[in-house]
């Protein structure tokens, strides 16, 4: 593992605190998600490299080297907070302090797994929403009170602070702002390439409640066929019948395993469609709408509205490779 110390071109400046005792499974997330993220002529899209208070970081046997000063941080975009093996213990007032003077300058700060305890300790996530590893967000609301801890979620992002839930969460983080960053298809290849889903939403619950392999099996298999199926006007009911069980019960093992209903999925299943169609076809957005099950281009820019934040025409402005036929 190693750093860079200087910019060496204009791609997104990636930085992740490395400290003593870092959680290193939290810390490598970052350090091979990012770079996998590739333009359409295959160029990196970040320059990722390690910040912290000395040259090296230890954590267990293992030694991270070249490790750039905290001074580096002030020339990210974004900086990234793995967990740390001290928890509420952790006590660097060098480190707390840069961190306050980074975020004011409106570098965009994300935590993984328990670094969202040194993330708290910096007071920036006051009066926002919050998630950490789920053993620990009891211990932290204690801790600090003014955070409204939610330990149902698999990331929290309010804009320039984002924080993720535990340990493999992590990759859901990064996945979520690599396409906030470059768009969906840029993070479609990503998860391609750690052979990884790219459905899973931050609002789904940490804890999964497991079935046995005969029934969750029907689960796995309805997501594919609705994947296949979203330019339908499919209802619970059809998503039962095919399902072969109740709507009762289709609802409840949904949300035990997704943490959403069968329909909130598919709705967020038909705006990701249409994101990665907006950003790699010519298709107008009367199309795509009908493509994605929404029914007329209303109906696309209201999900849009609701969903992104945005309109279609801009995202396609913004993540589009291509010359768009329709605004």
């Amino acid at each position: 593992m190693s750093a860079v110390f200087c910019r060496q071109s204009d791609r997104h400046r990636l930085a992740i605190l490395a400290v003593d005792e870092v959680v290193l499974f939290d810390l490598a997330i970052p350090q091979q998600m990012f770079p996998m993220a590739r333009s359409s002529e295959g160029t990196a899209l970040y320059e990722v490299f390690f910040c912290g208070p000395k040259p090296t970081a230890r954590s267990g046997a293992v030694t991270i080297n070249e490790v750039a000063p905290l001074s580096e941080l002030f020339d990210a975009d974004t900086v990234i907070i793995p967990g740390n093996l001290q928890m509420l213990e952790f006590h660097q007032p060098q480190v707390i302090e840069v961190l306050q003077q980074v975020a004011a300058q409106g570098i965009r700060l994300a935590s993984i797994c328990t670094g969202a305890a040194i993330l708290a300790a910096t007071g920036l996530l006051n009066g926002l929403r919050a998630t950490t590893h789920w053993t620990l967000v009891e211990k932290l609301a204690q801790c600090y009170p003014a955070i409204k801890m939610e330990s149902d979620v698999l990331f929290v992002d309010n804009g320039q602070l984002l924080t993720s839930a535990g340990l493999a969460a992590g990759q859901d983080l990064c996945l979520h702002m690599i396409s906030r960053d470059f768009g969906v298809q840029v993070a479609e290849k990503v998860a391609d390439m750690l052979v990884m889903p790219l459905a899973r939403q931050g609002s789904q619950a940490q804890q999964i409640y497991r079935h046995n392999e005969h029934a969750a099996s029907p689960l796995k298999d309805l997501q594919l066929w609705m994947l296949d199926q979203l330019h339908q006007p499919l209802t619970l009911k059809t998503l039962a019948q095919r399902a072969c069980i109740s709507q009762r019960s289709l609802s409840r093992r949904f949300h035990e395993q997704t943490g959403i209903s069968p329909m909130a999925w598919l709705y967020g299943a038909r705006v990701r469609r249409a994101q990665s169609l907006l950003e790699s076809s010519r298709m107008s957005v009367e199309q795509i709408a009908a493509a994605c099950g929404f029914g007329s281009a209303a109906g696309l820019r209201e999900a849009f509205r609701r969903e992104v934040g945005s309109s279609p025409s801009a995202w396609r402005k913004t993540y589009s490779t291509l010359a768009a036929t329709d605004s």
